[in-house]
């Protein structure tokens, strides 16, 4: 097994990037350049499902500007720029990447909001900032995080020049970071505004049909099982023996969790809580802000199940999914159903009790948060329900392994 070629640090800051790639990463430049230039503002908008790359785009520009800031003959010579992303674990590899990396400093990857307080304490106006996963900036207040405005992304544009940003809205997980395309463009409408769709996913190595009956069940579908093929998926009748699987699975090839919809108890005490089915028991992750690796890369996590929070973000070579108790059957239409009633992260519905439309949007939170566990298995992927209906249903048909 190759740990190296497992790291994220070395898919994201070591990847020769493809034609589709270079070819933003060029057009990010001379957006960059040309508004510098004019001394304008503007705004890079930068869409594409999960897999498709947009985290190694971002980290490939970043690195070419901040070498640039260096060079006295370019234009970029002695901008302030900085890479931002709302998620602790992709800052943890950011900064993993900067300390390998003779142009990057760990000091210029930070969380929004200790980008927004230190850049209006001092009074400070920055050149270039690019936003890794801006779907989870926050579209609220939250003072107890130390967000005192009502939308990062807002915030952000008065406090920078230039602004590149990577969004997907079917990774919005929260009320208070509640983004559609329709909030984003109109927040950026009035400044010099540039998109850019990337088509090509490289992260599940399976053919259309497997996407298309993942594409169904986060749609609520639930379609005919995908012919057999490379790709390794399963659905278990057993999730003990689906962890059996995954432990064989890292000890071959390295990079396969157990992960978990949001369906069990967990708090921030420093106490263990666990995710059960059947006779399976194990504790979700351990909340460890000081560990240099991220969750799946290190090995006491093969002893955990991950959540939709620690996983985001990150490949995983097998995935073990548990689909908990808010994932249902509905036998009367043939499909999913899902129950935020039940769901255990409440504290994901805050900011939503005054919507119209709040239990659409809660149902669309969980779906969202199927849709990134479901698309982080590169090689294979297991999956178990807990509601025996809805596991006898995904069985039906599905051919035998």
């Amino acid at each position: 097994m190759n740990r190296s070629a497992n790291r994220a640090l070395n898919k994201l800051a070591a990847v020769k990037l493809t034609t589709e790639q270079q070819d933003l990463e060029n057009q990010i430049f001379k957006f960059c350049k040309d508004l510098l230039a004019g001394q304008e503002r503007g705004v890079f908008v930068v869409s594409g499902d999960a897999g498709t790359g947009k985290s190694v785009v971002l980290t490939s520009i970043f690195n070419t500007i901040q070498k640039m800031s260096k060079d006295k003959g370019s234009i970029f010579y002695k901008t302030k720029n900085y890479l931002l992303v709302n998620h602790p674990e992709m800052l943890k590899l950011y900064k993993n990447i900067a300390a390998g990396c003779p142009s990057l400093l760990k000091k210029n990857f930070e969380r929004p909001t200790t980008f927004i307080n230190r850049s209006y304490k001092n009074q400070q106006e920055s050149d270039i900032v690019l936003v890794d996963e801006a779907h989870l900036l926050l579209t609220k207040r939250d003072p107890y995080n130390h967000f005192k405005q009502n939308n990062q992304l807002q915030e952000i544009l008065k406090l920078s020049k230039i602004v590149v940003l990577v969004f997907d809205e079917k990774q919005v997980l929260k009320g208070k970071s509640y983004w559609d395309r329709a909030k984003l463009d109109t927040l950026v409408s009035s400044k010099n505004v540039r998109y850019y769709h990337l088509t090509e996913q490289f992260r599940v190595k399976a053919n259309e049909d497997v996407k298309d009956w993942i594409k169904s069940l986060v749609e609520k579908r639930i379609s005919a099982p995908p012919a057999p093929q490379k790709f390794d998926l399963r659905i278990m009748n057993d999730a003990q023996e689906m962890y059996e699987l995954i432990k064989q699975k890292d000890d071959t090839v390295g990079l396969s969790r157990m992960l978990a919809t949001y369906d069990f108890p967990y708090r921030l005490d420093g106490k263990d809580y666990f995710v059960t089915a059947g006779s399976f028991r194990l504790r979700w992750d351990r909340n460890q802000p000081q560990a240099m690796l991220p969750w799946a890369e290190r090995d006491d996590s093969i002893n955990e199940v991950g959540s939709v929070y620690t996983i985001q973000g990150f490949d995983l070579n097998y995935a073990g999914i548990i689909l908990g108790p808010s994932v249902r059957y509905d036998s009367t239409h043939d499909c999913v159903s899902i129950h935020p009633e039940i769901y255990q992260d409440q504290a994901a519905f805050n900011g939503l009790a005054k919507r119209r439309d709040a239990d659409e949007v809660k149902e669309r939170l969980i779906l969202n948060s199927i849709d990134v566990l479901l698309t982080r298995a590169r090689l294979g992927m297991y999956i178990y329900a807990t509601d025996t209906a809805l596991r006898s249903r995904l069985l039906k048909g599905y051919f035998k392994k």
